[in-house]
């Protein structure tokens, strides 16, 4: 038998800049939850376009927006919790939607199933600008997730990784590109209990990383991973990476 716990509130926070094209699509998907329980934050860099007058015509629906000039993506971020009210915290940014309109329903079967959980997370699917589905992501999320899970990178889309607010601590503005990643690995220190949703959550737009951003933001987060798991064993285990993408280019297909 389950303790009785309130009806988990969520936070859904979506940060914004110049995004016209793609924040209806998310602004619907989180409007049109068949779970009511939310607060709806979205915190916009002062965009030149479109953006504001789209999130005008949905107010009535949103409870938080913020729109001011910011550091960047991680000091939204901090801004949005500053205010956040919810038991889960859920970061959904412009373009990115939920999957099913019962997705909210599964993660709160799923809190309700398991004494509170500090982590509820599932699969992301990947998307492009229309909303097809282009495939699952490159990383596929465990079925057992824990702090060490992350040693093989950003194992859980952000997305998908469902926090309760109370564990969660801010974003470090110490890391430009990767703070997400090690946003996780503190709530994974805080968290008792990590439960999997064996399934798609989130629709994740797919948008690519210019290539040198993507290095600085790997690079950042092989730092993250020092500090965390350690320098040697870290290196060992891009070494070990290293060795298993050759090998995969190598390989004649069959």
């Amino acid at each position: 038998m389950h303790s009785v716990h309130p009806t988990p509130k969520f936070s859904i926070i979506t940060v914004t800049y110049n995004a016209e094209k793609v924040l209806e699509d998310t602004i619907q998907s989180v409007i049109s939850q068949t779970y009511h329980h939310v607060e709806y934050i979205i915190v916009d860099g002062a965009s030149k376009d479109g953006t504001l007058s789209i999130i005008d015509r949905y107010r009535s629906r949103i409870h938080t927006v913020i729109s001011e000039p910011d550091k960047g993506l991680y000091d939204a971020m901090n801004k949005a919790m500053d205010r956040a009210k919810g038991t889960y915290l859920i970061f959904l940014n412009s373009g990115d939607k939920f999957h099913a309109p019962e997705t909210l329903e599964r993660i709160k079967k799923a809190i309700d199933d398991n004494d509170v959980p500090g982590i509820v997370y599932g699969q992301t699917n990947l998307v492009d600008n229309e909303g097809r589905y282009l495939g699952p992501r490159h990383l596929t999320a465990p079925k057992d997730l824990t702090y060490r899970s992350f040693t093989n990178g950003m194992v859980v889309c952000h997305q998908a990784f469902i926090a309760l607010a109370r564990i969660a601590p801010e974003f470090n503005m110490k890391y430009r590109l990767s703070a997400d990643y090690e946003w996780c690995l503190r709530c994974l220190q805080h968290s008792r209990k990590n439960v999997f949703i064996d399934d798609c959550l989130i629709d994740y737009l797919s948008e690519g990383l210019s290539t040198a951003n993507r290095r600085a933001s790997l690079w950042e987060r092989f730092r993250i991973m020092c500090r965390y798991y350690g320098t040697v064993p870290t290196i060992i285990r891009h070494v070990r990476f290293a060795f298993r993408f050759m090998h995969t280019q190598t390989t004649p297909s069959n």
